[in-house]
């Protein structure tokens, strides 16, 4: 899966490829975990529905938004499994049991709105598409992705935010996504473009949700923070600013950088590219001591 061109990653596994430095050259790390789109064909054989269905559970080539971060030198860790198969953004132990045979009476499960509504670790359905798997799989399997898949893209993760914070004294993560167009509020509003989540203050200093709005709005993108998406188990799980560990989710609406369709980079690619490097060049560059003054 190339994707950045010519970029070849840095270091690539079946869970991932990272672009650009193994040890991160500033605070800023970037990870697009819904971006993955290496469909096996074991994977597609198992599927009730058709390949372009299970790709509508992909942020949709979201990765293409950080290439020009890659190339400014920044660390950028992209999913190369497809959400279709293990989704990197849920804890390993939100899965639906209906969705495993064989599992072990003591193995811990989470539940979660989301996993209820079928898209837990292990995506069961999307509206409009009822069932996605002809059959439940068996435990050994739902533990080789996790194994395989989840534990060393998260294990990857952890070790670059924790070099960074070694390194610079604190480490941030901008964690990207992508959504569909959201409706407008009211008649007559705009609806957001982007969509800025921290965990409602949890899994960042508030100064960098702040900083990452108004780099937004002077690039003319109309944001909303934490609603309707606030972030889930990945910044929650790798944002602990009172560690020096800050996350922050980062959804992009897709008409801005896809084609009409919604499934091919489209025109408006460019413009976000520079929006999102942007947002990410001025939160690697802010000082923690802003953040500690702005909470005083």
């Amino acid at each position: 899966m190339d994707h950045f061109g010519t970029c070849p990653p840095t270091e690539s596994t079946a869970a991932y490829d990272l672009h650009g430095p193994a040890l991160p050259n500033g605070p800023l790390i970037v990870s697009v975990p819904h971006a993955g789109r290496d469909y096996s064909p074991d994977l597609l054989a198992l599927a009730r529905v058709r390949p372009e269905v299970l790709r509508r559970l992909e942020d949709r080539w979201a990765d293409m938004l950080a290439g020009p971060l890659v190339a400014r030198g920044y660390s950028v860790l992209v999913a190369r499994t497809p959400r279709a198969m293990i989704d990197l953004n849920r804890h390993e132990r939100e899965l639906d049991p209906v969705m495993v045979t064989g599992l072990p009476r003591d193995q811990p499960l989470q539940s979660s709105a989301k996993l209820r509504g079928g898209l837990g670790l292990i995506p069961r359905r999307l509206p409009g598409a009822l069932e996605l798997w002809q059959r439940p799989i068996p435990w050994e399997e739902a533990r080789r992705r996790i194994e395989t898949v989840h534990r060393p893209y998260h294990a990857r993760l952890a070790q670059m935010m924790t070099a960074a914070r070694e390194r610079h004294g604190h480490a941030i993560l901008i964690d990207l996504h992508s959504m569909p167009p959201l409706p407008p509020p009211a008649a007559g509003q705009a609806a957001p473009a982007l969509v800025l989540g921290d965990r409602f203050g949890r899994s960042a200093a508030t100064r960098l949700m702040m900083l990452a709005a108004d780099v937004a709005a002077g690039h003319g993108v109309l944001t909303s923070q934490n609603h309707p998406y606030a972030g889930d188990h990945l910044i929650e799980r790798h944002g602990r600013p009172e560690r020096g560990f800050h996350a922050l989710q980062l959804e992009v609406d897709r008409a801005l950088y896809l084609d009409v369709t919604l499934d091919r980079p489209g025109p408006g690619l460019t413009r976000m590219q520079g929006v999102v490097a942007a947002i990410a060049e001025a939160l690697a560059n802010e000082l923690p001591r802003s953040y500690a003054m702005a909470a005083e």
